[in-house]
Formats: structure tokens, sequence, C-alpha cells
């Protein structure tokens, strides 16, 4: 039997027929009894996904003690069905189901069906309730002013955090349910009335054509709805904090949660808004914009320092001051190898440690990581195989990665470092300088959802550099971005 035929009429039947489905899997409980009027029922539900106490006092105690007669059960089966679901059983939410994938679904959610003889549907209870995360603060966002609240794993929660924040009736949700097997549900949450209609419309649509048959995580997503997939540079934000969501929203963004993470998404973005945090907004305008600066010069930082050693050791000596040139000279001389692979052994083996930091156990995760890369760098310049500036250069190269608020741009530093890094070795400062230009077509032909990535230096919007790479007073910021809220532009009055 399919799992989209529906119920039938007969209780044995309908529980033969779920055990086929499930391979009677032992946490699958049938529990049997008989109604008031003596007529047979089963309440069935998955051990670990259910509070048994409201299927106890709730469901079968009221069912049990009811005052329907054998008359009541004998007049029809659907009146019978109507009188239990309405009137006996006591919970706020209660449906129906006919159909056995629904049936299927609603167990898996942690509700709880109510089977009868003679019926053919059953009745949904709300009962879920399992183990989970609580409310803490995001381990990967931290701040040092502002809320200290994260996202969970529970969908339901995540909302009511962002429901806590925007008390509006233009807050609206859309619904999705994606995977074939996982079942995940999905939401859409926008400002009606300020979000781009065409941007939602575009969001639901690519939710629409997604075929998989599992979403584990908010990246699936990601990877499923983004503009274009062969770039190292993140068109879709990911973060776990909901004043970040929140404030997105009211600027005009969509958000999507996926029930299981701890991490929403918010689309579309522009490459800028990678470098904003949410504390920029819990302090004062001019140390958010000299941190936003300082998180760009650590970018680029992070991903040119390298190359631009090479090729300045490697080819353009005549830039370097005589007595810093003799002194690099002098820390080479003993240095076997040529200065691209002594680069790229130091990048590769501070790339090891720096992962093995994070799978380690966290108790020795950090200690492994540093000891680790003090004892290694230390014994490579006894030894000879490195220069002692060269580990500067590569310690203060990762040192700036980590500057950066978002990880997935980080990420994509480091990858661009090492194809900026060969390109210096061979061709020295034109290498690199034609690199960048590469980087620059490319990041200006991106787009999130239809909004240029480059936005608003290219294309140019004067309105919107009010919250770009300076933040003026929250009193100056009496517009939104354009391209993102394009049906409610003004945010408060001018002063």
């Amino acid at each position: 039997m399919g799992q989209s035929e529906l119920l039938s009429h007969s209780l044995q039947h309908n529980i033969e027929t779920l055990q086929s489905l499930t391979g009677n899997s032992s946490d699958i409980i049938v529990r049997t009894f008989l109604g008031a009027g003596g007529l047979p029922m089963a309440v069935i539900y998955i051990n670990g996904l259910t509070d048994s106490a409201i299927i106890n006092d709730n469901i079968m105690k009221p069912i049990m003690l009811s005052g329907l007669s054998n008359e009541n059960i004998a007049e029809s089966s659907d009146d019978h069905f109507r009188i239990v679901r309405d009137q006996v059983v006591s919970i706020c939410a209660a449906g129906e189901i006919m159909r056995w994938d629904a049936f299927i679904l609603t167990i898996h959610n942690g509700n709880t069906v109510i089977l009868g003889d003679g019926w053919n549907q059953g009745i949904s209870a709300s009962t879920a309730k399992w183990e989970q995360r609580s409310v803490e603060e995001p381990s990967s966002q931290t701040v040092i002013r502002g809320p200290k609240e994260g996202f969970t794993e529970n969908i339901g929660i995540n909302v009511a955090l962002l429901r806590r924040k925007i008390k509006s009736k233009n807050l609206w949700k859309i619904d999705r349910r994606i995977g074939t097997e996982t079942q995940t549900d999905v939401c859409v949450m926008y400002l009606k009335g300020t979000a781009n209609d065409e941007v939602v419309a575009e969001v639901l649509e690519r939710l629409d054509r997604i075929q998989t048959d599992s979403i584990l995580d908010s990246c699936y997503l990601e990877e499923f709805i983004q503009d274009k997939t062969y770039t190292p540079f993140p068109t879709i934000i990911n973060t776990e904090r909901p004043d970040s969501v929140a404030a997105s929203i009211l600027e005009g963004q969509v958000a999507l949660l996926v029930d299981g993470t701890p991490f929403a998404l918010i689309l579309p973005v522009t490459f800028f808004k990678f470098f904003s945090a949410s504390e920029d907004y819990y302090q004062r305008f001019d140390i958010s914009t000299f941190l936003r600066i300082l998180r760009l010069g650590s970018f680029t930082v992070s991903m040119i320092l390298p190359s631009l050693y090479l090729a300045i050791t490697t080819f353009h000596q005549e830039m370097v001051p005589t007595t810093l040139l003799i002194s690099l000279a002098a820390q080479r001389e003993g240095v076997p190898l040529p200065a691209f692979y002594e680069a790229l052994l130091m990048e590769v083996t501070f790339e090891i440690l720096r992962e093995a930091g994070v799978r380690m156990p966290r108790a020795i995760g950090s200690a492994i990581s540093i000891v680790g890369a003090l004892v290694l760098g230390q014994a490579a310049v006894d030894a000879g195989l490195v220069s002692a500036a060269m580990v500067i250069v590569v310690s203060f190269t990762a040192i700036s990665s980590f500057v950066i608020p978002a990880s997935n741009v980080a990420v994509a530093a480091r990858l661009i470092r090492f194809m900026l890094m060969m390109l210096a070795a061979t061709l020295g400062l034109f290498g690199i300088m034609s690199g960048i230009f590469f980087l620059l077509i490319h990041l200006s032909s991106l787009r999130s959802f239809g909004v240029p990535y480059l936005t608003p230096i290219s294309p140019f919007i004067p309105s919107n550099l009010k919250d770009t790479i300076v933040r003026v007073p929250w009193k100056l910021m009496n517009t939104r971005p354009r391209l993102f809220a394009k049906n409610n532009y003004k945010r408060q009055k001018r002063r």
C-alpha cells in the first residue's frame, strides 16, 4: 500500500498497515483501549517525541471517562468522530488525518494520532515534547554590548524570538516543507509592505523547485537557491543572532529559518554587509565606522599580504629600503627553499593547525593550535627551513582573517590568497594586480536575488552609503536601502 492511500474504516487494518509501513518499529507505540460505550480505539505516537502526561491526562482519560453512550456510537461514526475531536479531547490543536503520508509525518513531528473502529480518519493531537537546547548566547557571533540570545534548533522558538522583537502585523510568515525523506520545515519571514514582492516571489519559486530527499541544515538551502554556484564569495548571509535577522527584515530583506539548525539565512545581500556586525549598531557611530574600515583592511591583508611579500622580495627588491633588504637577505641565506615554496609550506601548515584546533576537543583544541604554531614556527626558523620574516607575514595574515565577522567571507579570502601567491611567484606585482582586477570583474558580475553584489559602490547609490563602510548616526539614517525596500523607502522622519 502506498503512503498516499486513505485510512481504512477498520481499526485493526489501520494498525497492521502502520506496522507494515514502518517495519514494526519498536519506538512507535500503539496503545489500544476501549473508549466510552465500548468502542475499540487506539492512540499512536513515537516514544521520545511526545509528552506522555498530556496523552494520559488530555486524551485517554477524557475519552475513557466521557459520557458517550452506545447510541451515540451507533448513530454515525462521523458524528462520534466529531464529538471526540470537538468535545472530548482537551488539546489546544487537533486536526484530521485522512491519508497515510500525513499520518506518518504527524507522528514524526511528535503528535499523537487517535483512531477509532469505524472511523476512516484519525485525530491529530498536539503532544510534541523532546529534549532541546535552550536559548543561549551565540557561540560564533559574540558581542560585548547587545542581546545575548541566539537561535536554537527549534524553528518554533526561533520564530517566537523574531515575533518578540518585531511586534507588527506586517511580519508575515510563509511555510514550506522540503525533502522527501526528512520533510524539513522551512519558513520565509519578511515585512509585508517593506520587502520587495518580486524578491519574495523569487525566493518561494526557488524553494518550490528544490527536489531532494533531505534538508538537514540551512547550508543545503543556501546552495540550492543561490544565484551563482561557482564562486568563492557567498551571496547569502547566515547568522544565529535574532537581532541581526530582525534588523535585516526591518530593512526589507527576507529571512529563511530551517528546522533543526540555529543558523538563519538573510537575502538578498551585498558584499559590504559581510563586514557589518550586530555590535556596530549598539555603540557610537564613529567607533563602528573605525571597526568597519579595520575589517575591510584586514580582509585585504588576509588576501594579498603573502603574495605582496613574495612579489617584492623576488621581483621588486628596489621597492624595499636597503637596510630592510639586507636584513631579509641575511635571514634567507640558509633557507634551501624558494620564497614561494617557503610561503606555501607555512600557509598549508597553519591551515592544518587551524583545522586541528577546530576538530580537537574544546578543552585542548586551543592549546594544541597555539603551542603547535609556536613550536613549529620557532623550530622551522631554527632549522633553517623558513625565514623569520615569512613566519611574521603568515602569522599576521592568519590573525587578520579572524577579524572578519562572516566566516564564509574569511574562507573565500583564504582560497584567493593561494591563487594570488601563485600569480605573484610567476608574474610579480603585475600578476597580483591582474588577479585583483579579475576579482573585481567577478564581484561586479555577481547578483543576490537581482541585487548587484557591489551595491552601493557599483551601481553608485549615494543614499545607501550611510550604512556601508561608514555608519552615520541613527538620526541621519532616515531611509532604507533602495534595492531592498522598494515598497517602503522611508524609515523615519527627517529631523
